[in-house]
């Protein structure tokens, strides 16, 4: 029995493919499509395409091929000849081609184009005798001298450049299209000599050598260095490698009636439909592209040439119809004749995903299940942030002057200031104001919330500074590790540079770029029309947003709820769509006004007596808290997490802080000093904090059930229904949730004989503790839900601290000889593990309990992938910040797509 021959080249030409476009991981994004659009009759030049197998099976075997590759080149390079009546490099009739590399996934960072392969003196003899355009053939050569010795031979492209200009500049020329056959031999034999230098060889005349020197750099490109960082940056994991394009060779560079263009379907910046391109008539491959000339819009090619103008009209609507979305492509114009040379789905804006999705569903181009799994979920929180002016940028040439991680997203401008006292005094004199820390902490919450934009020196993307950024909506670099801050001096350096307090600072969350300059800052469209600054008729934007998350709410089965604080981000969230409040944090509201000193003096306390008496002028402020939350919730469930964090966290850590603390309190420094130390942990987040709290003191949980339920029947009393839902949070055994509970309920009981007024609630636990999701079905026999708090369940179950696993993890995450996780487990849920303890947990808890709501409160509950997992394993919803709640919604629905085609 003979073996099978492994196929791994593809020919297209004359109307007939041995691929098609659904065979993208065989063929590459671009193979595949030059077969299809060969199938469906449109013009394209014939050529072949080389598999990604045979990429994989180069990379794997040091460059060797697979058996029967080479003979497969050369067999379908001979078909290729056969139809066109030429032959690859011939001295009579020759053959061009160009070489393009084509991966399942469009990636920018792969190998450059190049053109005109099988050009050599002899063959450049006789393209001019073909021609009858000596400067064309002369051009030709020299473009393809140089992008051969660039992309296949490492020669350095500006020592190209530089030949040329040195030319251009001795000729008195400004243009390349300015010189002559002449200039060019000139360029050419300067070309040759640089080739020669850096290689060590000459030029290649062989149009054989030349055409597999140029397959062996395409498939190496696939493992240069940024090749591999395009792929991490954009999160593209599993391909086999890069297909080779190799096309018979069409000229935009053959005088006036030639040219070269690239155009989009519909507009990529705004989706508007609209045909959308540029062109340069008397050029070839990336010139339109490079900057060397100014490209004309395409609606002027209608003046040029009609012909081929309507041609490519009548193409733009072919496309469309066919692959039922937005196209890229990429077209030659040879002495008046059109030919296509690539289509692609069109990268474009979140903006444009969205027009151009909304748009194609009232056309009936495409469905809603269609439109809803396209835009991608990652990218959705745009749309909600405010952005740096870009115009201004440009126009100014700015430069940034560090950059940081890009935390939070959104552009903000305002004048630094680095501690949060000083912002929050700024921003009450009517600054726009931009925090500056090496790290932020809780106490910094209230400079944070008046903040225009936050920048920390230290901490990665799920820092204390981007988690709380986050959840307001502020944009956020973090992790700017360049800047220096002299708090005492007030003033900080970077990159020689140096910045005082009230100089002005502009940065961009969305890349974490940060600009020693004041830029004009615009505001999301969504957000003037959710806050009543702008009308819904005037914002085309809000207008797709409004009916594409109509789409994603007749698809998606779980519940998304937020993380909030106030009535102020409640009120944004439910107005982004949130279902709920699936984490409130209580001890957030502590820090405003004079709360602060309430909270201390509680601390501070001797006996239980003055604990309760500070307790007791909390307990107004924490109920008037909750009442707005609850009105503004509007009948929609609030679960509210009792204290949390450890109590030093609200005392001041410095001398001065400690001194007026003292001050307003009638006591000494010394004991302020004393309780600070005596509070001191070598190891808090492990410490007395959460459920500790409340067995230790039960009287503050007390007070804050009771602050919950009064504030509840109060709301109801105006007509509108509550759900509170108490969540006791860090519990590790059931007998600390029992005792909890117990509490809770006497309070409860008490308010509603007080009150004759009863209300529905809930009381449940947060699971972040590894023990308790081993045990949760003993908890669950007392626990009416489970609400996962997936950051410190991450931090326990990996052993890692969130503040500083920055250190460690980008390796981790990052290093292709590593690769230890495939995200940062801080970012998106670590399924193996940590995502396995919410599956026990979940399971166990239903086992007790069959209707225990479940949910995910951590900030991996606006993660698409977390979210994703989270439908799989069955939980009733997920809580993330206000901004996230649409990104949450969006991944929601495309949850249950994907689940749909498994």
């Amino acid at each position: 029995m003979t073996e099978k021959k492994s196929n791994y080249v593809y020919f297209f030409g004359s109307g007939k493919a041995d691929g098609t476009a659904q065979m993208k991981d065989i063929l590459g994004g671009k193979g595949a499509n030059l077969a299809e659009m060969t199938s469906i009759g449109l013009p394209v030049p014939p050529g072949f395409t080389i598999s990604t197998e045979a990429c994989a099976y180069f990379s794997a075997n040091k460059g060797a091929y697979p058996k029967d590759m080479r003979e497969q080149i050369l067999e379908n390079l001979n078909r290729l000849e056969i139809l066109m009546g030429a032959k690859l490099g011939d001295a009579k009739n020759p053959l061009l081609v160009s070489v393009r590399s084509g991966a399942a996934q469009s990636m920018p960072g792969m190998m450059d184009t190049i053109l005109n392969l099988g050009l050599n003196p002899d063959s450049v003899e006789a393209l001019i005798a073909k021609t009858g355009n000596e400067r064309f053939a002369w051009d030709s050569y020299r473009r393809f001298m140089q992008m051969f010795g660039d992309v296949v031979m490492g020669v350095p492209h500006h020592e190209f450049e530089r030949a040329l200009q040195d030319v251009k500049d001795e000729k008195g020329k400004v243009f390349d299209t300015e010189l002559d056959s002449n200039d060019l031999h000139e360029v050419i034999a300067r070309y040759q000599r640089l080739y020669k230098r850096f290689t060590g060889e000459e030029f290649p005349v062989d149009p054989q050598d030349q055409l597999f020197k140029a397959i062996d750099a395409v498939f190496s490109s696939w493992n240069n260095e940024r090749a591999i960082k395009y792929r991490q940056m954009n999160d593209i994991r599993g391909l086999l490698g890069t297909a080779v394009n190799v096309q018979c060779m069409v000229f935009g560079n053959m005088g006036d009636t030639s040219g070269t263009g690239v155009a989009f379907t519909r507009d990529p910046s705004s989706g508007e439909n609209r045909f959308y391109g540029e062109y340069l008539m008397n050029a070839q491959g990336e010139d339109v592209v490079a900057g060397i000339r100014t490209p004309q819009s395409i609606e002027t090619l209608r003046a040029v040439n009609p012909e081929v103008y309507d041609q490519l009209v009548g193409i733009r609507s072919i496309l469309e119809k066919h692959y039922h979305d937005m196209q890229d492509v990429e077209f030659t114009i040879q002495e008046g004749k059109l030919f296509m040379l690539q289509t692609r789905n069109g990268k474009r804006t979140i903006f444009s995903w969205l027009r151009t999705q909304v748009e194609m569903v009232e056309e009936g181009l495409i469905s809603k299940e269609t439109a809803v799994s396209r835009v991608p979920a990652g990218e959705f929180g745009k749309l909600f942030a405010p952005i740096l002016d870009i115009k201004v940028i440009r126009d100014q040439n700015l430069q940034q002057v560090t950059k940081g991680l890009n935390a939070s997203p959104g552009g903000a401008s305002g004048e630094i200031y680095f501690t949060a006292a000083k912002a929050e005094e700024m921003a009450a004199e009517g600054k726009d104001v931009i925090l500056v820390r090496t790290e932020t902490s809780p106490e910094d919450i209230g400079g944070m919330a008046i903040s225009k934009g936050v920048v920390t020196c230290r901490g990665g993307m799920t820092s204390h500074a981007a988690v709380v950024a986050r959840g307001m909506g502020c944009p956020c670099v973090s992790g700017a590790g360049e800047i220096r801050i002299n708090e005492p001096k007030k003033y900080l350096q970077v990159n020689g540079v140096t910045l005082n307090e009230g100089d002005y600072l502009s940065i961009d969350g969305f890349t974490g770029a940060i600009y020693a300059s004041k830029i004009p800052v615009r505001a999301s469209e969504i957000v003037q029309v959710l806050n009543n600054n702008m009308k819904e008729s005037e914002s085309i934007v809000y207008q797709n947003y409004k009916t594409f998350m109509e789409y994603v709410d007749e698809i998606k089965t779980m519940g998304v709820y937020t993380n909030a604080d106030t009535p102020n981000d409640t009120h944004m969230a439910v107005a982004l769509g949130a279902e709920g409040i699936g984490l409130c944090r209580t001890e957030h509201m502590f820090f405003g006004g004079n709360r602060i000193m309430s909270i201390r003096k509680m601390i501070l306390a001797n006996n239980i007596v003055e604990r309760e008496k500070a307790l007791a002028e909390l307990l107004p402020m924490q109920r008037g808290d909750f009442e707005g939350i609850f009105t503004e919730l509007n009948g929609l469930p609030a679960t509210v997490r009792l204290l949390d964090p450890p109590l030093h966290e609200f005392l001041p850590n410095d001398h001065t802080s400690r001194h007026e603390l003292a001050l307003q309190m009638g006591i000494s420094v010394e004991e302020v000093a004393q309780k600070s130390s005596a509070l001191h942990e070598f190891n808090p987040m492990l410490g007395f904090r959460g459920c500790r709290l409340a067995i230790i003191y039960p009287e503050i949980l007390r007070m804050q059930v009771r602050a919950i339920i009064e504030a509840a029947i109060n709301v109801k009393r105006k007509g509108i229904e509550v759900f509170p839902e108490i969540m006791i949070p860090l519990v590790g055994n059931y007998k600390e949730f029992e005792f909890c509970k117990k509490q809770a309920i006497e309070v409860i009981d008490t308010i509603f004989d007080e009150q004759a007024l009863h209300v529905e609630y809930k009381i449940g636990t947060m699971i972040e503790v590894p023990r308790a999701a081993i045990t949760a079905d003993e908890i669950a026999r007392e626990a009416e839900f489970f609400s996962f708090g997936t950051n410190d369940l991450t931090q326990m179950t990996c052993g890692f601290s969130r503040d500083d696993a920055a250190s460690f993890l980008g390796p981790y995450v990052n290093d292709p000889d590593k690769q230890i996780y495939d995200y940062d487990p801080f970012a998106t849920i670590d399924i193996d593990g940590v995502g396995k303890m919410v599956k026990i947990a979940a399971d166990l808890g239903r086992g007790v309990r069959p209707d225990i709501k479940l949910g995910i409160c951590g900030e991996h509950g606006g993660d698409p992938k977390t979210i994703a997992f989270c439908q799989s394993v069955g939980l009733n919803y997920v809580s993330c910040s206000p901004f996230r709640v649409p990104i949450a919604r969006l991944a929601a629905a495309q949850a249950v797509i994907a689940a749909k085609k498994k």
